[in-house]
């Protein structure tokens, strides 16, 4: 089953609300969860930044909104109860409650003709009713198409720049992660290394590191990871990264697990990841605060 979205939960939350008694806020949830039929997974599963569910989030917002067309009202903290206007509302036995069921409410329609002016731009409030998704999962889905195309453009200039910029590349994600200031031999005939990390001061412990840049189609051989294996075994390292702007064979995990050596394998995927989310190659434009009520502050002794 789907999980449904805030519309759709409006008329259910106003008739599990019809008893006329104050309902703590997440008392709806388990109902309308079994009256879905929602499975585990779907009950529990969060909004992509991964602090809320999802189920809640979208019955936060049916009530919200039943608030604000005066059919609910929130006679204390953390509570919620049907309104006589909510009574009389289902005394008609509406098939649906929909955001255009609510604009025959004048709070309502004063509350979208806000919400309208101080964000300058009526598509805001459309775009939320025509993809049914509440404001925070407009938000997270923007910010993941942003994000999505973004890594994608990471890879694209990487591989428009030479091998030796993409060993600085890595070279600077591996400093941004913490793992001291890295060094570039850039030599050839180095048994495939092209630079370390000195994982303490004196320079004692390393970590020895190979970056391939390749095409989207030539995956990093066997052949090659079993060098860099062998490369740190004659040098008497016991630590490697291998990063690529490609993809590594489907058994190289099991193959490296299978040594003494302890070897992180870095792939396109998890490459443009780190370097987001470590500011390599991008620079923060917009930075949005998403805040809350702080129900404590208005709680008088």
């Amino acid at each position: 089953m789907v999980i449904p979205d805030y519309q759709t939960i409006m008329l259910p939350l106003l008739k599990f609300l019809a008893d006329g008694k104050e309902h703590h806020r997440n008392e709806p949830i388990k109902q309308i969860s079994e009256e879905f039929s929602l499975n585990e997974e779907e009950k529990s599963r969060l909004l992509p930044k991964g602090q809320m569910k999802v189920i809640d989030n979208r019955i936060g917002w049916a009530g919200t909104y039943l608030k604000k067309a005066g059919l609910v009202e929130s006679p204390r903290r953390g509570y919620i109860k049907i309104t006589e206007k909510g009574l009389d509302v289902l005394s008609q036995n509406p098939s649906k409650i929909d955001t255009n069921f609510l604009n025959q409410f004048p709070e309502f329609v004063e509350f979208r003709t806000i919400r309208r002016e101080r964000n300058d731009n009526e598509l805001t409030d459309e775009m939320t009713e025509f993809g049914n998704a509440t404001p925070e999962e407009l938000m997270e889905n923007g910010y993941n198409s942003i994000r999505t195309n973004l890594e994608q453009e990471l890879l694209e200039n990487l591989m428009n720049k030479s091998p030796a910029f993409f060993e600085n590349v890595v070279s600077k994600l591996l400093s941004a992660m913490g793992y001291g200031e890295p060094k570039v031999t850039g030599k050839t005939g180095d048994g495939g290394i092209d630079g370390f990390i000195s994982q303490d001061k004196l320079g004692l412990d390393k970590i020895f590191f190979q970056a391939k840049r390749f095409g989207e189609d030539t995956p990093v051989s066997a052949s090659m990871l079993r060098d860099f294996v062998g490369t740190l075994e004659m040098k008497g390292v016991s630590k490697g990264v291998f990063i690529t702007t490609s993809r590594f064979p489907k058994d190289a995990e099991d193959m490296i697990s299978r040594g003494r050596k302890n070897i992180i394998l870095i792939d396109a995927k998890n490459l443009k990841k780190y370097m987001f989310n470590y500011g390599i190659g991008v620079t923060t434009e917009k930075a949005y605060e998403i805040k809350k009520i702080d129900y404590d502050f208005f709680t008088e002794d």
